[in-house]
């Protein structure tokens, strides 16, 4: 009776590959779910330094979407430089509402809300 070797080293490759596979297949899952953390994070640290913002606001105030718009380059932001040229922009914002705070519809007029 005659053996065929290249039968059980092809099946040796074909377990060692699925073996494989699966290994990175579960590395990806977990390195997805650390980025998915880190993401969340980063989100969190825009929304804290917004409510640090807040603090100073007056009657007149940025609109909502100014605030998206501070928190989204906050987040997406790659550099402290960045960072602190978002919230220079912002600030800028804040000021400029605050020089409308006489009355309501000066406010409103302006590009801000009133509250």
């Amino acid at each position: 009776m005659s053996f065929k070797k290249a039968q059980s080293m092809s099946l040796n490759v074909i377990i060692v590959a699925a073996l494989a596979l699966i290994v990175l297949v579960v590395l990806v899952a977990i390195f997805t779910g650390r980025i998915g953390v880190f993401n969340k994070g980063v989100s969190e640290a825009g929304k804290a330094e917004l409510v640090q913002m807040k603090i100073i606001y007056g009657d007149c105030q940025p609109t909502s979407s100014a605030e998206g718009q501070f928190t989204t380059e906050f987040d997406q932001a790659t550099s402290t430089e960045a960072k602190e040229l978002a919230g220079v922009k912002f600030k800028e914002e804040i000021s400029r509402c605050k020089a409308l705070s006489g009355e309501k519809g000066t406010c409103e007029s302006g590009g801000c809300k009133w509250d």
